[in-house]
C-alpha cells in the first residue's frame, strides 16, 4: 500500500484529502494521474493542457514525469503548459526566473514543443502587462481551459502568488508579495532586500476553471496551514480556504503535513480511538492545556465533555488516569543529562551505569549546540562526563561580507605589528574587496572568503565549548563537504559526509549521541546533518557492538520547541545556568544583533532560546509539575 488506509473520520475536513505516507509516493501518483490523461488525450489526438507550479513542492512530480518520458515512452509533444506565476520584475535567464526552473526541472528533459509553453512574462513595462494578462487567460480559454492545475501553498496561505486578501473570482494580475513569501525566497536571492516585491500571477478565479485541481503539501512546515487551509472558514486572509468552493479539488498530502488535521491531531474528537500509551498521554495533556487545568484537578465531566468519554470508560476511574500520566510527565525531569550514577534509573529517562559516559553533541551550525542545549552541555561537563561537540558545517553562509573583511584588516595590520610579510595577505584582501563590489545577489564566496567567513564561525565556537567546560582535544570540526557543494549543486552526495561522520563515531564510541532534530530549520541544514548522522549510526550498528548502547538523543530550541507529550527527557536550568547559557551564546559575536539568516524570528537567538525554555518550563507548571527557571528539552530516537 502507497496510500495510508485511513478510517474515513474526516468531518472537520471541507474537501477531499489524500494522504500518502511520503512526498516521494504522493508525487508518484500525482505524475501518474498526469501521465494517464496525457495518454488517454493522446490516444484521441487532443492536446493536455496542464497548469504548472513552481518551488519545492512539485520537483519530484516533475522528476517522475521526466522518469516516464525517458523509459516509459510518455510523449509530451500534445501537452500544452501555462505556468501560475512569475516574478516581476524577472529576466527569463536569471537563475531565480521559473522559466529557468521550468526548464531545469523539466521542459529541457522532454520533447515537449517549447511553441506549447506559456510563462507569465516579468520583462515587460508595466504599461504592458494588464493587457499581456488579458491575452494569458484568453490564450488559456482557447484550449478549453485547463485539464488539470497543480498547486503548492505558501506559509501565508497563498495559492500561485495570491496574497492574503485576494479575491476569490481574480483573474490574471500583477501583485505584491507578502513580506512572509519574500522572507520565504529570501536565500534563493541572496537576501530578503534582493526578492522583488511583485510577481504576475493567475489569479483564484482563473485556478477554479480548470476541470481538476491537486494542491499538493509536503513536511511538518506547512502543516499549521494546510489545516487553515482544509479545516478553516472561508477567508480572504486564507486565500487557500476559498479552494473549499471547487468541486474539482483535491489536497494531497504526506503525512507530515497533514499532522495538524484533527483526524491525526486529536483523534479523539472523531472516532473511537486505540488508546494507546503514548495516546493517551497525549490527549491528557492536551485536556489539561485546553481547560487550562494541572492534570491532576481533571474530572470525568472534562474528560466527557471533550470527546473523551471512551478514554473515562475504558481506562477509568479518570483520577488514576490522571495520577499516570502525572508521573509520566514528571519522570521525564532530570538534573542528571548523563544519567544520575548508582541510582535507581528504573523511572529515569538516562541509564544509571556508566558514571561516566562518552557524549558527542552534534552541531549543524557552529551555534546550535549552545543555543539549543547549552544548559545541558554544560551540565554535562560539570558531571564529570567525556564530553565531545563535533560541528557539522563551517556555517560561513551565516557571516556579513563586512565582517570578514574587518578580521582581514585585523591580520593585515597584526603582521605588519609584527615585522612580518604582509603582502600576500593584502593582496587576497584587495582581491575580495573588488569581488564583493561587483557581487551578484546569491552569488557564492570565493574559497579565500569562505574561508575566512568560516574561521570567524570556529573561532567563536571554540570559545563556547571552552566556556562549556570542554577541552581542546573534545572540540571537533568537521566542515561536512556537502554544505559548500550544495551552493553550487542541488544534485549533492552524501557518502563522504557519512564515512567522516562514522570514523568519528568510531575514535568516539560514544555512550549518547545528542543531535539536532529541528527540521523546521528554513535551509534544510539541521535534517540534513541528522539524516547523515543517522545512516552513520545504523550502518556501525550492524558491525560494532558499542553502537547497541549509544542512545541517540534530539534537541529543538533554535527554530522551535517538541510537544510536551513528545518530551522523554527534561533537564531543568536554575537562573544561574540560564546566565552561563546565555554567556556560551554570546561567544558567538557574529550571530548576535542581527544575524545574517534570522529566519521569521525578530529576537535575537539568546532571546529566543531563553523564552522557549522558560515556555517549557512554564506548561510543566501549568500541568501541576514543580515551578523551574527554565527547561531544556530531549526526545529519544530509536534507530
Amino acid at each position: 500500500m502507497t496510500r495510508l488506509n485511513l478510517l474515513d473520520e474526516t468531518r472537520f475536513e471541507k474537501l477531499p484529502v489524500s494522504i500518502y505516507v511520503d512526498d516521494n509516493t504522493a508525487s508518484v501518483a500525482v505524475a501518474k494521474r498526469i501521465a494517464d490523461l496525457i495518454t488517454a488525450n493522446g490516444a484521441e489526438g487532443k492536446h493536455t493542457v496542464l497548469g504548472l507550479a513552481t518551488g519545492a513542492t512539485p520537483v519530484k512530480v516533475y522528476a517522475e514525469l521526466i522518469r516516464l518520458h525517458k523509459e516509459e515512452g510518455l510523449s509530451f509533444k500534445n501537452v500544452v503548459t501555462f505556468n501560475l506565476d512569475e516574478y516581476y520584475p524577472m529576466k527569463p535567464n536569471a537563475a531565480q526566473s521559473y522559466v529557468a526552473f521550468m526548464k531545469a526541472q523539466l521542459f529541457d528533459h522532454v520533447d515537449i514543443n517549447m511553441d506549447n509553453v506559456h510563462i507569465p512574462d516579468g520583462t515587460l513595462a508595466e504599461d504592458e502587462i494588464v493587457p499581456f494578462c488579458a491575452a494569458y487567460e484568453k490564450k488559456i480559454s482557447s484550449y478549453g481551459g485547463l485539464d488539470i492545475q497543480i498547486l503548492g501553498i505558501g506559509r501565508t496561505g497563498h495559492i500561485g502568488f495570491n496574497e492574503p486578501g485576494s479575491a476569490p473570482n481574480s483573474g490574471t494580475r500583477l501583485v505584491t508579495l507578502d513580506d512572509l513569501t519574500r522572507r520565504d525566497a529570501s536565500r534563493d536571492f541572496g537576501g530578503k532586500e534582493n526578492v522583488p516585491t511583485k510577481a504576475i500571477t493567475m489569479g483564484i478565479g482563473t485556478i477554479f476553471k480548470a476541470k481538476q485541481i491537486i494542491l499538493m503539501a509536503w513536511n511538518k512546515k506547512k502543516a499549521s496551514i494546510v489545516k487553515k487551509a482544509v479545516e478553516g472558514e472561508i477567508s480572504s486572509e486564507v486565500p487557500a480556504t476559498y479552494l473549499q468552493l471547487s468541486n474539482n479539488v483535491e489536497f494531497v498530502l504526506d503525512q507530515d503535513a497533514a499532522s495538524d488535521l484533527t483526524r491525526f491531531a486529536t483523534p479523539w474528537l472523531v472516532k473511537d480511538c486505540e488508546w494507546t500509551a503514548p495516546q493517551i498521554k497525549k490527549a491528557v495533556i492536551w485536556l489539561a492545556q485546553t481547560l487550562q487545568k494541572p492534570v491532576l484537578k481533571l474530572t470525568e465531566e472534562d474528560y466527557n465533555n471533550n470527546g473523551m468519554a471512551q478514554l473515562a470508560t475504558e481506562k477509568g476511574p479518570v483520577y488514576n488516569i490522571n495520577i499516570d500520566i502525572f508521573n509520566k510527565i514528571q519522570h521525564t525531569i532530570t538534573g542528571w543529562p548523563g544519567g544520575k550514577p548508582h541510582a535507581d534509573d528504573s523511572q529515569r529517562p538516562e541509564r544509571a551505569e556508566p558514571a561516566k559516559k562518552r557524549s558527542i553533541v552534534f552541531s549543524p551550525h557552529p551555534d546550535d549546540d549552545v543555543i539549543s542545549m547549552g544548559g545541558t552541555f554544560i551540565r554535562l561537563a560539570d558531571q564529570g562526563h567525556d564530553v565531545h561537540v563535533a560541528y557539522q558545517t563551517s556555517g560561513n553562509t551565516a557571516v556579513w561580507d563586512e565582517d570578514a573583511l574587518r578580521f582581514m584588516e585585523f591580520n593585515i595590520d597584526f603582521a605588519k605589528a609584527q615585522n612580518q610579510p604582509s603582502e600576500k595577505l593584502e593582496a587576497i584582501y584587495n582581491e575580495t574587496r573588488s569581488f564583493l563590489e561587483t557581487k551578484q545577489p546569491n552569488q557564492p564566496d570565493p574559497l579565500e572568503l569562505r574561508t575566512v567567513k568560516g574561521l570567524i564561525r570556529k573561532g567563536e565556537a571554540i570559545a563556547g565549548a571552552r566556556f562549556a567546560g570542554l577541552p581542546d582535544q573534545n572540540i571537533h570540526f568537521m566542515d561536512l563537504p556537502f554544505y559548500d557543494r550544495g551552493k553550487v549543486s542541488k544534485n549533492v552526495d552524501f557518502e563522504d559526509d557519512i564515512q567522516q561522520t562514522m570514523a568519528l563515531l568510531q575514535k568516539v564510541k560514544p555512550h549518547q549521541v545528542f543531535a539536532a532534530g529541528d527540521f523546521a530549520d528554513p535551509h534544510g541544514t539541521h535534517k540534513v546533518c541528522f539524516n547523515i548522522i543517522l545512516e552513520a549510526l545504523v550502518r556501525l550498528k550492524k558491525s560494532e557492538d558499542w553502537v547497541k548502547d549509544c542512545w541517540l538523543w534530539l534537541y529543538r530550541g533554535a527554530w522551535h520547541e517538541f510537544e510536551i507529550d513528545e518530551i522523554e527527557m527534561a533537564v531543568p536550568l536554575s537562573p544561574q545556568e540560564v546566565l552561563r547559557k546565555r554567556h556560551a551564546i554570546f561567544k558567538h559575536q557574529s550571530q548576535k544583533d542581527i544575524p545574517v539568516f534570522p529566519g521569521d524570528d525578530a529576537r535575537e537567538f539568546w532571546v529566543r532560546a531563553e523564552d522557549r525554555t522558560r515556555e517549557t518550563a512554564k506548561a510543566y507548571n501549568d500541568l501541576g509539575l514543580a515551578e523551574y527557571e527554565a527547561i531544556e528539552a530531549f526526545v529519544r530516537w530509536r534507530y
